[in-house]
């Protein structure tokens, strides 16, 4: 007979949901199958406009500087610095923006800062509402890294700002609950398949902490580790060994599952669901896209920024939008009761990353 997980271990196996393994144009077109959240006018909703963003920026090839969803206009807007390429965002069906500065000028700063101020506390983005790298520093940032930190931005001119923020980058894992190791505890993010077989996705930080995971505590093995990547990027793979269920779902902790279809990108000033063991599920929005995390144990690429709270244990936990998956829980600071920053590692990569589809 196939085991059921109950009650509060039943979250670590429905805590997920499948994503789409594919790449380029294939993902684009699988994606397009995923339950969009409905806009409240005509026109795009934020799922649509984050496919729509990604096949605009790869057929322009470095011609635009970011985008972002204007929810009030349910419209995407792309930045560019000529009207060549604006003319050719019109025609996608998106709206051109003229700013100053250029993708290979912010991609400047950014490999700027990596190469002078990759010190652990630090976190940039690139925020294309104000076209500039917003460089953060957390609490424990100060004396004479915090003085080296405000150089290295003061130099880079107005295509960067320095902003303060008051907890402590960290990944968000715990020992305790959910998703059992023998020294941590993590949050399961999506349930996919690799050759037909079944596992799930979590965060590398919790996959390279653990090798063999329960959905109890001190309980039998469901799954064991077989791949994971921190730092650099942070996604893991687990496969199950046990016969429990695992369906294409994110448990929205209130009795019910919100169904997952498909896998997309994340969109700045997309509003965006988190759920996670220790704190349930909190919303918030996209802030910024491929950002860079210095954490104590080191640094993380091509995140995603919003201002969705987390507490240690939600690490690995599923970022959606609906029918859609966004993100594994990396890491940030704060917490839910006064508020904090959370950063995701795009689903995306990680499907990519181990030939993984929807489950």
């Amino acid at each position: 007979m196939k085991q059921r997980t109950t009650s509060g271990r039943r979250r670590a196996a429905t805590a997920a949901a499948g994503a789409l393994a594919l790449t380029g144009a294939m993902l684009a077109t699988q994606s397009a199958t995923a339950a969009p959240a409905s806009p409240g006018t005509d026109g795009l909703t934020a799922v649509s406009a984050g496919r729509l963003a990604h096949h605009v920026e790869s057929a322009l090839l470095g011609r635009t500087a970011g985008s972002y969803y204007d929810r009030g206009a349910n419209k995407l807007v792309v930045n560019v610095v000529d009207n060549g390429a604006a003319d050719a965002v019109r025609d996608s069906g998106a709206e051109p923006r003229l700013v100053k500065h250029s993708m290979a000028q912010l991609n400047a700063a950014r490999q700027e800062l990596k190469a002078k101020a990759s010190i652990p506390g630090t976190a940039w983005s690139m925020d294309p509402v104000t076209n500039k790298i917003v460089v953060k520093a957390d609490r424990t940032v100060t004396g004479e890294r915090l003085a080296k930190l405000s150089k290295v931005v003061r130099g880079l001119g107005d295509t960067a700002v320095l902003k303060t923020t008051p907890g402590r980058f960290r990944p968000l894992i715990a020992g305790g609950d959910a998703i059992w190791g023998s020294s941590a505890r993590c949050s399961l993010g999506f349930n996919v398949t690799v050759g037909g077989q079944p596992y799930f996705l979590t965060a590398g930080h919790c996959g390279n902490a653990v090798s063999n995971w329960s959905d109890q505590q001190g309980g039998s093995d469901i799954g064991v580790t077989e791949a994971s990547t921190f730092p650099g990027h942070d996604y893991a793979l687990v496969r199950y060994v046990a016969d429990v269920d695992h369906p294409s779902a994110v448990d929205t902790y209130d009795g019910s599952s919100q169904p997952i279809s498909g896998a997309g990108y994340a969109t700045v000033g997309e509003q965006v669901q988190r759920s996670g063991s220790t704190t349930g599920v909190y919303g918030g929005q996209v802030t910024g896209l491929n950002a860079t995390v210095t954490y104590q144990e080191g640094q993380v690429d091509g995140l995603i920024d919003t201002t969705v709270c987390a507490e240690p244990g939600d690490s690995g936990g599923s970022l959606f939008d609906g029918g859609t998956a966004l993100g594994l829980t990396s890491g940030g600071s704060g917490d839910c009761s006064s508020g904090g920053e959370t950063f995701f590692q795009p689903v995306p990569d990680a499907l990519n990353a181990y030939g993984a589809q929807i489950g």
